[in-house]
């Protein structure tokens, strides 16, 4: 691997950051700590700092030479409710708060980054360090871009990555079009006449109902979706009932709707609707049906993920650069990815021999109560993003 030397002299104190947001994790717009210590490194090294937008957020921005060209470099800060099974020295402190998706790790990999920059300014142009709040379900960059973040900062590109376990250290994944997935979910209340279950002919039994809707909505899978395109309906929640002996009045169904283009997710949108008014009017019952977009595809541009592929290469070497294999979990970088050109990567965050003494006895994935971020990652994320945004504002377009 052809690593930075300063970013790698220095990624020891990164690693001690990384572990110190570890251990005092933050749940989406309420990064605060996180975002002081952000702020405090930024403004130690000599970078300006924008704060706020986003509740939490922080712009770093880093300038040289005469170049209005400008390119974003993303990190995310926030971490996920849940209780971490660790009990290693930099286990969270916080109950039912956990980094086990390494947004602690993608923070320090992008301030390592900005350290390098404070100190070596290879290009011309300006590069924007985007720490983002509430990734996880708050649609943190969302807000960002709400607030004004490409008018207060103008840029021709965009570029986030995501740890990704399993894989060696010392690999990337990247791939032009669609690698992650829309995050939908939807919410349907079947209003049938409830009654003695002995007597069932004189209720309407919202529970059958149900039933048929969850099996139906598998058909537009299977024949209303053609076979190339991808989506998953899953129906994970169903609420009836309080007594074995009554016939409820209602019955309510929740879930999710995952696709990889908003074609296919308006289709489906429309085809549950349908079928769940029509299936409850057969039925002689009401329906109500709620639906909410959450985070849209994450759809890298081909230009910007060849070019991220060539900066990988000529770090890692090429055989160790793969395709993207896409993923039905959701990003809210995709927010940014349709206000601007630029792709969302995957760096390999290893099988989880990296963890300590004292790890949950889980496997080290994403959303895992066992999950550490891998410090051997920060000098690699680093000069990764170093080396792209030098190359980028170098290029001719």
């Amino acid at each position: 691997m052809h690593l930075i030397e300063s970013i790698v002299t220095n990624a020891a104190s990164m690693a001690t950051i990384r572990r110190d947001l570890h251990a005092h994790p933050e749940l989406c717009f309420q990064e605060v700590r996180t975002a002081d210590v952000v702020a405090a490194k930024l403004s130690e090294w000599g970078i300006p700092i924008h704060r706020g937008l986003g509740t939490t957020g922080i712009v770093g921005i880093v300038k040289a030479g005469s170049s209005d060209r400008a390119i974003v470099l993303r990190a995310d800060m926030d971490a996920l409710p849940m209780q971490e099974f660790n009990t290693f020295a930099h286990a969270s402190q916080h109950p039912g708060k956990m980094h086990a998706c390494g947004h602690d790790g993608h923070t320090a990999m992008l301030l390592a980054a900005a350290h390098y920059f404070s100190n070596n300014r290879n290009f011309d142009g300006t590069v924007y360090l985007v720490f983002q709040p509430a990734e996880e379900g708050g649609g943190g960059a969302r807000e960002m871009i709400k607030e004004g973040l490409f008018e207060k900062f103008p840029v021709q590109a965009v570029f986030g990555m995501h740890n990704w376990p399993g894989a060696s250290v010392g690999k990337f994944a990247v791939s032009a079009g669609p690698v992650m997935a829309s995050s939908n979910e939807f919410k349907i209340t079947v209003r049938g006449k409830g009654g003695h279950a002995a007597l069932p002919h004189n209720a309407i039994d919202p529970v059958p109902v149900a039933c048929q809707m969850v099996q139906a909505f598998q058909t537009i899978i299977s024949r209303n979706k053609k076979p190339v395109d991808a989506g998953v309906i899953s129906v994970t929640m169903i609420r009836a009932g309080e007594a074995t002996n009554v016939i409820p009045d209602s019955c309510e169904l929740q879930g999710t709707v995952r696709t990889f283009t908003i074609e296919v997710l308006d289709m489906i949108e429309q085809r549950m609707r349908e079928m769940a008014q029509h299936t409850a009017a057969a039925f002689g019952a009401q329906c109500e049906f709620e639906f909410v977009r959450n985070y849209p595809p994450t759809i890298n541009a081909a230009h910007e993920a060849d070019f991220a592929r060539g900066v990988m290469a000529s770090i890692v070497g090429a055989s160790n650069v793969g395709e993207q294999e896409p993923t039905m979990g959701a990003e809210d970088f995709s927010y940014m990815l349709q206000a601007k050109p630029g792709c969302y990567s995957f760096i390999a965050n290893g099988d989880g021999a990296h963890r300590e003494m004292g790890h949950g006895g889980g496997p080290c994935m994403l959303h895992n109560p066992s999950y550490d971020f891998n410090d051997d990652l920060i000098p690699l994320g680093a000069t990764y993003w170093a080396r792209l945004a030098e190359a980028w504002l170098a290029s001719p377009n």
